[in-house]
């Protein structure tokens, strides 16, 4: 595909994902299933709620991660670069979107070590698609995404729906288990795969952490849909017709979250796909999260200034910090044993504890 088609289709991405109601998947993240039992004596002061962790051997001020969201249209730098500053001052993880335009481009499009300079402490994730590592150029253009940006690990998306409804896709999957085990030993930097909204199962899971994938995030259905989003693109009726039917398509997040961690105690795991609110967060730390992504909902902000992100985010922690202070939770430790309630439980006020 020749660079100004890439360059296109990144620009559509971010202008149809902008208009929420283009992009969203018609099923839930399936978050509403579950309500904490609400804890009207905590015995806490909320300020000294302990929100820290870290992720791949980097501290964070609150366990949080700016996803994949953004790749090689122009204008990406300067949200990178908003985000890129937020991240910095919050303390909390960014993932930039796919490299590849930069990559096989000549223009870098701002994704250069500016954004390193820009956020030196927090953990900055590099991102290239799992299908381009199967091209001859594959490992080479991984560590190319690593050190244009300084990154501390690198994510491979995994996105089969996005790819098989999108014209000029990457249609042949075949030997990218394979090829991601390589790049394991080739890099030296850890390897992070997530899905881009259709969720990761259990055993894909297992088969990507036996093969020394460092961290996975589930990235499950209920945010931004892709095969939407591909839809919205189509320039005729069957195509669209044929990727609309999938818009729904995928494992939701909560689902995903649950299965993976049971399969994978030990296993780092990122919750995005959907994540609303400081709420959806603390049930996905509940679920089993490490750390828990957010790209769409804080898209709006970061292509008005670094406060707008920051902001965002602002109220995202403060709301993950009162769940935990109504839930009687000192720290994130805590917060995974609090009482949560299964609303589908035909056993009223049965609790996950």
């Amino acid at each position: 595909m020749a660079d100004g088609d890439l360059v296109n289709r990144k620009n559509d991405h971010l202008d149809i994902v902008l208009d929420d109601q283009r992009a969203l998947a018609p099923g839930q993240t399936g978050f509403a299933r579950y309500q904490f039992e609400h804890c009207a004596l905590p015995q806490l002061h909320l300020d000294d709620i302990d929100l820290s962790t870290q992720l791949l051997g980097k501290p964070l001020r609150a366990p949080l991660l700016i996803s994949s969201m953004t790749g090689g249209a122009e204008r990406a730098k300067a949200i990178n670069h908003h985000l890129a500053e937020a991240a910095e001052a919050l303390g909390i993880a960014l993932a930039i979107g796919s490299q590849r335009v930069a990559l096989q481009s000549g223009s870098d499009h701002g994704l250069t070590r500016e954004l390193r300079k820009l956020a030196p402490s927090i953990p900055l994730l590099g991102n290239i698609g799992a299908a381009q590592l199967v091209e001859k150029e594959g490992t080479d253009w991984a560590r190319r995404a690593v050190d244009m940006i300084g990154a501390d690990a690198l994510i491979v998306h995994l996105n089969p729906l996005q790819e098989t409804v999108q014209a000029g896709g990457d249609r042949d999957w075949r030997g990218i288990l394979e090829a991601i085990e390589y790049l394991v030993t080739a890099l030296d930097v850890p390897v992070v795969i997530k899905e881009v909204g259709a969720g990761i199962s259990a055993s894909v899971a297992r088969s990507l952490i036996d093969v020394g994938v460092a961290a996975i995030d589930v990235a499950g259905a209920g945010g931004t849909s892709w095969a939407a989003v591909e839809a919205e693109r189509s320039t005729d009726d069957t195509s669209r017709k044929v990727a609309m039917a999938f818009a729904g398509w995928g494992i939701p997040t909560a689902l995903a979250l649950q299965s993976v961690r049971q399969a994978l105690p030990d296993t780092p795991l990122i919750a995005s796909g959907g994540i609303r609110d400081g709420v959806d967060a603390a049930k996905a730390i509940r679920l089993g999260a490490d750390v828990v992504g957010q790209a769409a909902a804080v898209l709006h902000s970061a292509t008005q200034s670094t406060q707008a992100v920051i902001e965002h985010f602002k109220i995202v922690i403060r709301q993950l910090r009162i769940a935990c202070f109504c839930t009687g939770s000192a720290d994130l430790p805590a917060l995974r044993r609090a009482a949560l309630i299964d609303l589908r439980d035909p056993a009223p006020g049965s609790l996950h504890g």
